[in-house]
């Protein structure tokens, strides 16, 4: 099921463009169709969190499981109380295996010249 099943990931040092300097990708990994979701720096739990439902909730509803890697935002009781209350199950990637978060296509997106269309559009 489309969206039922996403990553997450940021992507950082970007240039900087109206105060943002981070984006948030979020992979629907059946599709693999993606947002990003660009985020001031420094961000938190709860700036990620409002981000990840008026972006991502609102047009897709609540997942049913997010992967990601090790983020102190994903990581935060925060954030673990959230997917708790929402239902959804959040799985944590090893250090030795990030192709299971989306990094790997946000490594092949970083060699693209995309970034910089999407960035300043």
């Amino acid at each position: 099921m489309v969206w039922a099943d996403i990553g997450l990931d940021f992507v950082e040092a970007l240039p900087k463009v109206g105060g943002k300097l981070v984006i948030l990708t979020v992979v629907d990994r059946f599709s693999k169709f993606c947002h990003f979701i660009p985020l001031a720096h420094p961000y938190t739990a709860e700036t990620v969190a409002q981000a990840f439902f008026s972006d991502i909730v609102r047009l897709h509803g609540i997942p049913q499981s997010m992967v990601s890697d090790r983020d102190p935002v994903f990581t935060s009781k925060f954030w673990s109380e959230l997917m708790r209350l929402s239902g959804a199950k959040l799985h944590m990637t090893s250090a030795f295996h990030p192709q299971s978060d989306g990094e790997i296509m946000m490594e092949t997106f970083r060699h693209m010249d995309i970034w910089y269309v999407i960035w300043l559009v």
